[in-house]
């Protein structure tokens, strides 16, 4: 069997497993009841259930391969990224449980409907507006990703990157609008198995072998690509996946459809455990991406799916490529649902309360076929899957993270404080990202650090003239 070089049974493979993903998502269809099963799956989901799509959604294509790019041009500065995520997720685990018990106690199903009950209408829509664009933007960088896989995959036979990114979005959007919740974590959890054994066990097993063993590895390493460092612009990263930890909307929702606060907590530990020990081992496939395909990679998101197609022999290619292929999907099919609920449920239904349910489940359905559509655009025009993440997830941080964490925990958060804080998040943050990054200073550091000053002094000024409605829970 060659190594390096596709065939007709890797297209049938993946061809396979794309469909597969519309039929798990077409079966769900008939769960869909009403829009709470849409939306959190009728808080039905265990521990285990949660695991596996925590962890699918968390290790999305952006991540994988965008950082395994990131270690191949940068060495130690996909490390230096990714912890930060790692510790907010862990803290994130802990709240988890809280966020649950809102969800139930109080009907709550999204981060927008926990603003609109503490600090009313206006903080719901800018919340819900920031929200939409970021998951758009996450949308994209997924698109982004697949694209680039299915056009190393047939390249050869027409399959430009333009029509992959475009089979992508056909795919998880069938199944997303079709199912909603059900349909996206059910998927997940097929595609959690195959990224374990297809991706972060095949890839890095047969990626070292290739090399001849860890002791040729070792020997041949650049020692500049494993050298801890840090930057003003990896600071910049840092303080976006730690904050953005705090309002991501995709892991809020799971702790909405989690069947209990304990169940909450578990998964959100477990997902992470599990996402942890990936850091390793894309940093891993990145570094060793030197040593198989050499110095000459200039599209670096393509370095995992390149050492796919190199080390691996005829059918377990096809397997690999499938599974960043899960990967990708478990993370695009999760954002995208958040944006519909955002639009239609968050938006829509507060400019036209009395929609109904049946209603608001067809124009979600709708949704989910125009937004990917809207993603592929921004996909098509931006060229780094990793530029794409960053830029959404640093203004959303900035202005987000800490009035969410706010709206869930501090009694004296005022609407006057939450919106100041959003405000000044997004103003600094775009401002200074215009300004051309300041001292090679991320622009989410500037933006969280103006978001807290402002929702902490107009909060204490106004808490006591216009306090806030705190919502008590009730531990089962």
């Amino acid at each position: 069997m060659n190594h390096g070089e596709i065939t007709w049974i890797d297209l049938g493979i993946v061809a396979i497993y794309l469909v597969t993903m519309v039929l798990i998502g077409v079966h769900f269809v008939r769960r869909i009841k009403n829009t709470g099963d849409y939306y959190v799956a009728g808080r039905s989901f265990g521990p285990l259930i949660l695991m596996a799509t925590v962890c699918a959604t968390i290790i999305g294509g952006s991540g994988l391969m965008g950082r395994a790019g990131k270690a191949y041009s940068g060495g130690f500065m996909a490390i230096m990224t990714a912890l930060p995520y790692l510790l907010g997720m862990f803290i994130f685990s802990g709240i988890s449980g809280r966020i649950s018990d809102v969800g139930m106690q109080h009907d709550i199903s999204s981060i927008p409907e926990l603003f609109e009950k503490r600090f009313g209408k206006t903080a719901k829509l800018v919340l819900s507006a920031l929200i939409a664009f970021t998951m758009m933007g996450t949308v994209a960088s997924q698109v982004r990703a697949a694209g680039t896989i299915i056009n190393m995959l047939g390249g050869d036979v027409g399959l430009t990157y333009e029509l992959g990114a475009l089979i992508a979005c056909v795919v998880f959007m069938v199944y997303t609008a079709t199912s909603g919740l059900f349909g996206v974590v059910y998927t997940d959890v097929f595609q959690f198995y195959m990224l374990l054994l297809f991706v972060y066990i095949l890839i890095p097993v047969s990626a070292l072998k290739s090399v001849g063993g860890w002791s040729n590895f070792t020997a041949n390493l650049d020692p500049a690509l494993v050298k801890p460092y840090i930057n003003g612009s990896i600071l910049g990263d840092i303080v976006t996946y730690l904050v953005f930890t705090m309002a991501g909307a995709e892991m809020w929702q799971r702790a909405f459809a989690a069947k209990d606060r304990n169940s909450a907590k578990k998964g959100m530990f477990l997902g992470t455990s599990v996402y942890g020990v990936t850091i390793a081992l894309v940093f891993f496939m990145g570094i060793i991406g030197h040593q198989v395909l050499g110095e000459g990679i200039t599209n670096t998101d393509s370095v995992v799916p390149a050492l796919a197609i190199k080390v691996l022999p005829i059918g377990m290619t096809g397997l690999a490529l499938a599974g960043l292929l899960s990967v990708i999907m478990s993370t695009a099919d999760s954002y995208l649902l958040v944006s519909v609920q955002t639009c239609v449920h968050d938006i829509g239904k507060t400019i036209y309360p009395k929609m109904t349910d049946k209603k608001e489940i067809m124009l979600s359905r709708v949704f989910s076929v125009i937004l990917p559509l809207g993603a592929l655009v921004i996909a098509l025009y931006i060229q780094n899957a990793y530029d794409i993440l960053m830029f959404s997830w640093s203004f959303y941080a900035a202005a987000c993270g800490l009035p969410c964490f706010a709206a869930l925990y501090w009694r004296k958060a005022t609407s006057a404080g939450i919106l100041a804080g959003m405000i000044a998040g997004f103003v600094v943050c775009v401002a200074w990202k215009q300004m051309g990054l300041p001292f090679g200073l991320g622009a989410a550091v500037p933006g969280a650090i103006a978001c807290a000053i402002a929702l902490l002094i107009v909060s204490l000024a106004t808490y006591k003239k216009h306090p806030s409605v705190f919502l008590e829970v009730q531990k089962a």
